[in-house]
């Protein structure tokens, strides 16, 4: 058999459609070249992560795996963001996806970047069955206490979707409601349809708090999203309280008593 020799060039392009059974693969083993070996080990390194991937993803579908046994199969996955700032609403998000759904690093919104964040908005948007949306304002969060208002704000999510769900996996709170639910402790890191809801939720958030930067300038709700930073406060004493603000939260409720 006559020996093809490739360039390092066509060798890069070639190698990642390669199977591990090609003989091309057992070919390439054999040249000595370093820049050979070295896309080899690339290779192996790049398979290996996808397979860790692919068992991180494994791992976080199993309730809805377990569910769609049990005949279920639009499971919405509900979570929220925005519980502890001081200042904006409390945006909850409930998403159903497709059995076949496969995104690779998705889990918890807040350790990814915004950037990585927003590439996975965009692509569970396209993606899933259904997303609705709810939100509950600073006003009706000091009326009826931010716990009550993220029960709310979850229904009003799970009323918004426009294909109904059957069952429900939410993030550590309870909800009344009229489908059968299940309650996951940490479970944007344990559930990939509560995952896909809380990239929703906050990237909802995140750019709405953007938008509010605009009309009041001064708080930086553009970096902190509402939550107590340096800079926030700093806005809080000299410019007063705005109507994003939560008169029911320290220190904001304090800067009211004061006059500040």
């Amino acid at each position: 058999m006559t020996k093809v020799h490739r360039t390092i060039k066509e060798v890069k392009e070639l190698i990642g459609t390669l199977s591990d059974s090609d003989p091309i693969l057992k070919e390439l083993k054999q040249d000595d070249r370093k820049g050979v070996q070295k896309l080899l080990i690339q290779r192996d390194r790049e398979r290996m992560k996808q397979e860790k991937e692919k068992e991180e993803f494994d791992i976080l579908t199993r309730y809805e795996s377990e569910l769609r046994q049990q005949g279920f199969t639009h499971i919405a996955g509900i979570d929220e963001v925005g519980r502890g700032p001081l200042a904006g609403p409390v945006v909850t998000a409930a998403v159903i996806l497709p059995s076949d759904f496969y995104l690779a690093g998705l889990n918890d919104s807040k350790k990814l970047s915004e950037a990585k964040r927003d590439e996975y908005y965009e692509y569970i948007q396209k993606h899933a069955i259904s997303i609705g949306i709810g939100m509950v304002h600073a006003e009706e969060i000091d009326s009826i206490n931010i716990y009550q208002a993220t029960k709310k704000a979850m229904n009003e999510a799970i009323v918004e979707l426009p294909v109904q769900p059957d069952y429900l996996l939410i993030d550590a709170m309870k909800i009344q409601s009229p489908y059968p639910s299940q309650s996951i402790i940490k479970g944007d890191a344990k559930s990939i349809s509560i995952a896909a809801a809380s990239i929703i939720a906050k990237v909802t958030r995140d750019r709405m708090m953007k938008e509010y930067a605009l009309k009041y300038p001064g708080y930086a709700f553009e970096k902190n999203a509402g939550y107590g930073t340096k800079d926030h406060l700093i806005g809080l004493e000299q410019l007063g309280v705005t109507p994003l603000h939560r008169k029911s939260f320290a220190p904001v409720k304090e800067i009211l008593h004061t006059g500040h």
